[in-house]
């Protein structure tokens, strides 16, 4: 049998199956102990490698022909085995924190063969902790709150500490909590970690926060114990305990009678020395004989009491008030009613200061009446203003210009309003004017107030037509017909009991064309007399009409009545009451007139047609883009055609074919399409010397262009080209090549042409010129 042996350590037992000289299997019983653990102690830093443990097989008889192997979690690194003598150490110094335990494989084979001797077995080495790692407080620093004057042992927060040592081995992992800051106002736990309250009636308003340090120790909290902390902020929260107190009992204000309601006088403020809501403090006026003339609101941003005027004060009546004010908490801790009553109560004390007023009229409006046509001075009524101060100052009238533009009225130092011209009615039945009181010697305050002043009627106006129309009568019209009926208005003010009576003139009394008989109910009716018009003896009759009213005095008028004679057909309608048809000509109509006019602007406007269109003629045929030198003419003094007749021929064709930038259009021509160049027929290409082919091939794009001028040759063709076959055109050349022609004959014109004669009757054969020009 064999068997491993670990010694010091662990022992484990295999069986073993060995094979018969007869081929049988013999087992052997397998023993009741089994492998124990390795145990390594952690943050070993010993000189050498720590010993784990020996591993031995029974079949090893020490002659080293045994070889033991060592596989699995960190074998060759961490832990080496000794082949011969099967010892395992450990190289590395371990951490239980990284890893707890390794588990390796253990085998025993022969060192000539590496047969195994015995099966493999598996062992585990455990890191054994020691106390290496002190607590740690993974969420500080720590924020708790607590109610102020809370009770004793209060729970406020609790704190957990980690430890990251072995909790099952020893006594590593064990935390104690204590306090190192903060008594005797806190306590904490030594188990749990619970902070609370140690002292009572801890008070906010003394001191609102707390620093607190709180400790954690291992092993158990005995000495060589690790430890951490951390520190924990701990705020007390608010609660209504204390009252709202004046700072004063009683507060002295002033108001000068001189403001208006709504005006502040005074403010006062409760201090609570409580936050938030518990700090609230309302305010009411409980009592006092100002009462009724003061009112009090509250300030939301300074929360103070603010006293205002409710009614204006007056000096001379009464020279002080009295106010009781209340301030008390609207939110009430049950907890802490005890200590209460939670409101206070001053004393206002408000003296009334004198102000320089202005005057106060009697009346706060006036409205008097007054005749119109009233003479000059005639009194309006009196208006009366007295000074409310104790000096009693006299008072000084005026009425301001702006609301007496016209200056219709004055006003006397007793405040008597009269007139200053006659006032009109029927232009003006309402003077609106204001009067204004200052004080004399005073501050020059003035107070205004409004005087109506109403212009009464008197029957200063003659009644006239209500309107005046035309009365149209028909050349048929029988005798006795009413025509029209008439009535009658006046401009003075219209009563119930007013009445106008109608008659006609004296000097037409007797008339033998028209009548006049009065209704009674102020209109009049107005007949015919007489049977038939003409109006060719006389088309308009005018008929004065006498109308009186029943004012006092009476006052009449004589107005004139037009009546016009009309023409009229077979049913009695009006057809015309003109005279024009008399006037014009006749066949001459309004038409005719219109048709005429109209003739004659049409023709005005071909005659500034004609003229416009010869002044465009005038202009030249062909608009250039650019000004070329080519195009200034000289006129020669030929009486027509070539060179000066320029509206023969398109002077494009004179410039440069290099310089040429496509078609030039003309005025007179307008193409509807463009035709683009037929690939066919092109330009001459840059270099070519052959002006031939370039005349043609431009007559062959004219010939093609139906946009391009009507003209079949082109006269002239200023540009000479860079070179030609057939030779230089230029005189220039003739001085340097033979020539038949004798000069010697310009030796006889003057000195001027001897130097010509000279130079062209000079031959010399030497000198050649092959330059174009």
């Amino acid at each position: 049998t064999g068997r491993f042996d670990v010694l010091g350590h662990l022992s484990l037992h295999r069986h073993r199956q060995r094979t018969g000289k007869e081929g049988q299997v013999l087992h052997r019983s397998k023993r009741g102990w089994v492998w124990n653990q390795f145990f390594v102690i952690e943050e070993y830093t010993g000189p050498d490698p720590v010993l784990v443990g020996r591993l031995h097989s029974d079949v090893d008889k020490g002659d080293g022909t045994i070889k033991y192997i060592l596989s699995g979690e960190g074998a060759g690194t961490i832990f080496v085995i000794d082949d011969k003598t099967g010892n395992i150490h450990a190289t590395k110094t371990l951490d239980r924190e990284e890893q707890a335990q390794y588990t390796l494989t253990a085998q025993a084979v022969a060192r000539d063969t590496n047969e195994p001797l015995e099966p493999p077995s598996e062992f585990i080495v455990k890191v054994q902790d020691i106390n290496d790692n002190p607590p740690e407080f993974l969420h500080g620093p720590y924020y708790a709150r607590v109610p102020e004057m809370s009770n004793v042992g209060t729970s406020v927060m609790q704190v957990t500490a980690t430890d990251a040592d072995d909790p099952t081995y020893g006594n590593s992992a064990r935390l104690v909590y204590s306090i190192l800051q903060g008594q005797p106002y806190f306590s904490v736990e030594p188990q749990t970690g619970i902070i609370r309250t140690a002292l009572p009636n801890m008070d906010r308003e003394a001191r609102q926060e707390y620093d607190v340090v709180i400790q954690a120790k291992d092993m158990g909290g005995h000495m060589g114990g690790l430890s951490g902390t951390t520190e924990v902020k701990i705020t007390l929260t608010d609660v209504n305990d204390n009252p709202p107190k004046f700072p004063q009992s009683v507060y002295t204000m002033s108001v000068s009678e001189d403001k208006v309601a709504g005006e502040e006088v005074g403010r006062l403020k409760a201090k609570d020395p409580d936050m938030g809501d518990n700090g609230l403090v309302n305010y009411r006026l409980i009592d006092g004989d100002g009462m009724s003339m003061f009112e009090l609101s509250t300030n939301s941003e300074t929360r103070e009491a603010v006293i205002k005027l409710k009614k204006q004060v007056d000096f001379e009546t009464k020279r002080s008030y009295t106010l009781k004010v209340e301030g008390s908490n609207p939110h009430i801790d049950p907890r802490f009613l005890a200590w209460g009553p939670y409101k206070d109560e001053a004393t206002i004390k408000i003296s009334v200061e004198d102000a320089d007023e202005p005057p106060v009229f009697i009346a706060s409006s006036y409205t008097f009446e007054v005749e119109e046509n009233a003479p000059r001075g005639t009194p309006v009524g009196r208006v009366h203003a007295k000074d409310t101060d104790v000096a009693n100052n006299p008072v000084r009238y005026m009425i301001p210009r702006y609301t007496d533009v016209d200056q219709f009225f004055s006003i006397s130092e007793d405040g008597m309003i009269i007139t200053n011209r006659p006032l009109d009615r029927e232009t003006q039945p309402w003077h609106n004017i204001s009067v204004s009181a200052t004080e004399i010697g005073g501050h020059h305050q003035d107070t205004k107030v409004r005087v109506n002043i109403k212009v009464k009627d008197v029957n200063d106006n003659s009644p006239e037509f209500a309107t005046n129309n035309e009365v149209h009568i028909l050349l048929l019209t029988v005798s006795m017909q009413v025509i029209e009926t008439v009535s009658a208005v006046d401009k003075d003010e219209m009563a119930h009991r007013q009445h106008f009576t109608f008659s006609l003139a004296p000097e037409v009394a007797h008339n033998q064309n028209f009548s006049l008989k009065d209704n009674r109910d102020s209109t009049a009716s107005i007949y015919v007399l007489r049977k038939g018009f003409s109006r060719l003896t006389q088309d308009v009759y005018y008929l004065p009409i006498e109308i009186n009213d029943n004012g006092f005095p009476s006052m009449s008028s004589t107005n004139t009545l037009t009546i016009r004679v009309c023409s009229c057909d077979s049913k009695d309608s009006i057809l015309s009451c003109n005279v024009e048809p008399y006037v014009l000509p006749a066949g001459l109509s309004t038409g005719a007139l219109i048709a005429i006019l109209a003739c004659i602007v049409i023709l005005l406007a071909i005659v500034v047609l004609f003229v416009a269109l010869r002044r465009q003629k005038k202009e030249p045929l062909i608009v250039f883009e650019e000004e070329d030198i080519r195009e200034n003419i000289i006129t020669y003094d030929d009486e027509g055609g070539g060179e000066e007749d320029t509206e023969a021929f398109d002077i494009a064709t004179l410039q440069n074919p290099d310089g040429a930038n496509g078609f030039l259009p003309r005025k007179d021509i307008k193409p509807e399409l463009q035709y683009p160049i037929r690939p066919g027929v092109g330009r001459p290409a840059p270099n070519s010397v052959d002006v031939d082919d370039f005349i043609k091939t431009r007559i062959a794009e004219a010939d093609g262009d139906p946009t391009a001028p009507p003209y079949d040759s082109i006269q002239i063709y200023g540009y000479e080209g860079r070179g030609s076959l057939a030779g230089s055109l230029s005189s220039l050349e003739s001085v340097t090549t033979e020539s038949d022609l004798d000069y010697d004959y310009l030796q006889s014109w003057g000195p001027r042409f001897r130097k010509l004669a000279d130079l062209y009757g000079t031959k010399d054969c030497s000198s050649t010129s092959d330059d174009d020009g």
